[in-house]
């Protein structure tokens, strides 16, 4: 690598992640200020771990994460499988461009969309409308996930289950869902992830008591950014990139029955 390509490379990774590392730092200041440094401390930490509104809206993230991850996995994989299985079939295009779309649609325009249907339907807004609307996010990346894994299976191993008189759920369940196993957790892991994350689509579809963590602390940055915040924000950096790391790892990992064919 030349001495220009190393400048370069260190230049954008230093504009992509100082911020970061600025927010790291100041998260351990002593100082109320966030601007001043007034010495190493943790008390932030402590002062975040008696925010019962932060908590709560904490544990509200992690359990629409959850579900929507689940849910976003079933359906995904579903796709996957039909998209990779079922050949050419009237309105595959239109089908595959659906469960792409939210991949590339703007959040602001998704989440829109979502509320306008949530409406229609006549449904309250909360829990269940933030589930949905995150599955929904989630579902286009799970199935390229998962169907970049089914694309490298050696099918003769399922063909060989079918012709020694498996049926197709027990083929599935006994040799594909194995070999997808890996796919399907790091699928999982990134759908919590964008679920996490989010805020543009959940400030349009959360409702009284489904306020998430990204949401409050947007809200609690409009007043004003206290060491608190930093020290919130770090705490779920640190989530994100180890669930992000946790799902490469297994991407890049091959199941243990291909390990042993």
């Amino acid at each position: 690598m030349s001495r220009l390509n190393r400048i370069s490379l260190g230049l954008g990774l230093a504009f992509l992640y100082a911020p970061i590392a600025v927010l790291v730092v100041f998260s351990f200041n002593a100082s109320s200020l966030v601007t001043v440094w007034g010495g190493f401390s943790t008390r932030w930490y402590g002062v975040l771990v008696n925010d019962g509104p932060l908590i709560a809206a904490a544990l509200v993230s992690l359990k629409v994460a959850s579900l929507a991850a689940l849910v976003a996995t079933v359906l995904g994989t579903l796709a996957a499988l039909a998209l990779d299985r079922s050949g050419r079939f009237s309105g595959r295009g239109a089908f595959t461009g659906l469960v792409y779309a939210p991949m590339v649609m703007p959040e602001v325009i998704t989440g829109l969309s979502l509320l306008l249907l949530f409406v229609g339907l006549g449904l309250d807004r909360g829990l269940v409308t933030l589930v949905v609307a995150h599955a929904t996010l989630g579902l286009g990346f799970v199935a390229v996930v998962v169907g970049a894994r089914l694309k490298g299976l050696d099918r003769s191993l399922e063909e060989a289950a079918a012709d020694l008189g498996a049926g197709p759920i027990r083929v599935f369940a006994t040799v594909t869902l194995p070999l997808i196993a890996p796919s399907l957790a790091a699928a999982f892991l990134l759908a919590f992830t964008l679920s996490l994350d989010d805020l543009v689509i959940a400030s349009f579809v959360s409702g009284p008591g489904a306020t998430t963590l990204p949401m409050r602390l947007y809200s609690q940055v409009r007043l004003g950014v206290n060491p608190e915040i930093n020290a919130a924000s770090t705490l779920l950096v640190g989530g994100v990139t180890l669930v992000v790391l946790t799902a490469s790892f297994l991407t890049g990992r091959p199941s243990a029955s291909a390990q042993g064919t």
